[in-house]
Formats: C-alpha cells, sequence, structure tokens
C-alpha cells in the first residue's frame, strides 16, 4: 500500500502557487472579510455568539446534565443545577448585553 507522499506539499515551486490560489479562494468565498471595518467584525462575531454559541452551549449542558441525572452519577443534582445557571446566562445573554449597551449610552 503506497503511503501520501508528504514531500510535495512542502515543494517550494506547490507552495509558490497554493498559497496564492488559496488566498485568492478564500477571497472569493468570503468577500465580506475583505470590505468590512471592525465594528461590523465584532458585531457580527457578538452576534453569533450570543445568538448561535451560547444557547447551543447552554443545550448541550443541559443534555450531559441530564444523561449524568439519568446514569446515576453522584453530583447529578449539583451538575443539573449548573446547567441550568448555564442556560439562564447564555439564552439570557441578549437581553443582559443590551441592559448593559444601554446603561453605557
Amino acid at each position: 500500500m503506497k503511503y501520501l507522499d508528504l514531500s510535495s506539499i512542502f515543494n517550494p515551486k506547490v507552495q509558490r502557487i497554493a498559497i496564492p490560489v488559496s488566498v485568492l479562494v478564500l477571497g472569493l468565498l468570503l468577500p465580506q472579510v475583505g470590505f468590512c471595518s471592525v465594528e461590523g467584525s465584532l458585531s457580527a462575531i457578538q452576534h453569533k455568539l450570543i445568538g448561535v454559541i451560547l444557547p447551543a452551549a447552554a443545550i448541550l449542558g443541559l443534555i450531559i446534565a441530564a444523561l449524568s441525572f439519568v446514569a446515576g452519577s453522584p453530583n447529578a443534582r449539583q451538575h443539573l443545577i449548573l446547567a441550568m445557571m448555564g442556560a439562564a446566562v447564555g439564552f439570557g445573554a441578549p437581553s443582559i448585553v443590551s441592559f448593559i449597551r444601554d446603561m453605557v449610552n
């Protein structure tokens, strides 16, 4: 069985072509990155973090705590309490951020 030869990847001729092509492909696939402002980028990251990642992490924490409870773990009650606190923060994050933003402005 012949294994993948990685020496062709580290060849300077391949690197000379691959790096500009990869930059061009990324530039075509992600045009917003090239023409966005710092404030717009940070706002988009904040929106993704608060709107998608935190609620998903809260749901995942609740699922893991529930499985811990079903499995009969001695720390299951503590896991459920911490998961509920995390879910409250995760789902309440947009309200918390808007409250802090209104207080600052």
